[in-house]
């Protein structure tokens, strides 16, 4: 049972509006992510070269920055994930601070540790998992040297 593919342009437009009222509003958002620990990604796009904004939840577990490709569990990772893999530099804005960080992508043992504490704390990304064959990746984001 495939997941649908979330429409380029509908997924375009409600990223836009929620980059826009977080940036308004010193990283605070309404609606379905209110609450939420939210922080804007902004990658390089692997093919084009352009930088790619994506807002997204993040965890801190361990005294670490994650973020969740889990794109909603979908059967293919979400844009940011390929361009993070092409190029792990990308910039970070949580709140209104923004900084330049290094994404590393975690192996296995690590993924499954902390994915498993990150789905105690948020359990719809367990339901994520559930839906698709791919292995959701998770990401660190450190700071840039």
């Amino acid at each position: 049972m495939s997941q649908q593919m979330p429409d380029t342009e509908s997924l375009k437009a409600f990223n836009e509006a929620i980059t826009d009222e977080f940036r308004a509003n010193d990283g605070k958002v309404g609606g379905q992510f209110e609450g939420a620990d939210l922080l804007l990604l902004t990658t390089t796009g692997a093919k084009s070269g352009q930088p790619r904004v994506s807002p997204l939840a993040y965890f801190r577990v361990d005294g670490k920055l994650l973020i969740i490709g889990s794109f909603a569990g979908a059967d293919v990772n979400p844009a940011w994930v390929h361009n993070l893999r092409a190029n792990p530099s990308a910039h970070i804005e949580v709140g209104n601070e923004p900084s330049e960080v290094t994404a590393r992508e975690l192996p296995p043992d690590e993924r499954d540790e902390l994915f498993g504490k990150i789905t105690a704390a948020a359990p719809g990304f367990a339901e994520y998992q559930a839906k698709t064959s791919r292995v959701i990746p998770v990401f660190e984001l450190q700071p840039a040297d």
